[in-house]
């Protein structure tokens, strides 16, 4: 894959998908957009990658929207911002839907979209020097196709607050309100995130992915759901019928490595 504002790496089975526009702090414009969409679809469907990372080069992971696309957008007709729109809201859905266990590496700003980046990977770590901040209303504007993300992230009560006020929080404000999993100093950054990615590599990749379709049935749920039930119930019964979880098992009672780790 050859893109103009990304630079991909992969290590084994971990991709990392890095916006490359460290002079513009990763902010957005239409083309970071669609390349984001374009990689996070084609990683999620290539078998040699078990994990994606996202990052930022250069000080920020992103501030947000590019002014000159927002200078752009201040003339575009109603169908124009409606297309423009969408096109954000596809790639703010393909990573939350990426059938991989997907990481945000968050380090110093990320604002506005960097904010909605961050709650649409399944896994966030931030540095301990990350600053967020739900900044649209303070542009005249709302953090409308990120807000499910965000609000599903750290709950209605501080999306209240956040969406209104706009002020800035610190890492450590981030992981309280469930933003972030975790912080660590700058310098241990990476050396956490393989940490996790090799915590992810353990599980089976189908599994993962239906894991990840699970949540998705929960979330429409609850324990009264009688259909919820019988649903997960369903769903452990056909699991248990494939050649993965077969071998998962075999490998647990024969105390050896599972084939997806060889």
């Amino acid at each position: 894959m050859s893109f103009e504002t990304l630079e991909i790496t992969q290590d084994d089975a971990i991709a990392t998908v890095w916006m490359n526009r460290p002079a513009f702090h990763n902010a957005f414009n239409e083309t970071l957009i669609s390349e984001l969409t374009q990689a996070f679809s084609q990683l999620g469907q290539d078998d040699s990658v078990r994990v994606i990372v996202l990052a930022g080069r250069g000080k920020s992971f992103s501030a947000g929207a590019d002014l000159d696309w927002m200078k752009r957008a201040a003339g575009y007709t109603i169908e124009q911002n409606r297309a423009d729109a969408d096109k954000l809201a596809a790639m703010l859905k393909t990573i939350y839907r990426c059938p991989k266990p997907t990481v945000a590496r968050v380090h110093g700003a990320a604002f506005g979209g960097g904010t909605g980046l961050t709650a649409v990977c399944d896994i966030a770590i931030a540095s301990d020097a990350a600053v967020f901040s739900l900044s649209e209303v303070r542009l005249g504007l709302i953090p409308a196709t990120i807000g499910p993300y965000v609000a599903d992230a750290i709950g209605w009560r501080q999306a209240r607050r956040y969406f209104l006020s706009a002020e800035r929080m610190d890492a450590a404000t981030a992981m309280r309100i469930g933003l972030v999993h975790e912080t660590v100093v700058a310098e241990a950054l990476d050396s956490r995130l393989q940490t996790v990615c090799a915590e992810l590599l353990k599980g089976g990749p189908a599994a993962q992915h239906a894991a990840k379709d699970l949540l998705e049935g929960l979330r429409q749920g609850h324990p009264f759901d009688d259909n919820l039930l019988e649903d997960t119930a369903q769903r452990i019964a056909a699991i248990r019928a494939t050649a993965e979880a077969r071998e998962g098992l075999s490998a647990f009672f024969e105390k050896r490595p599972a084939a997806w780790l060889a």
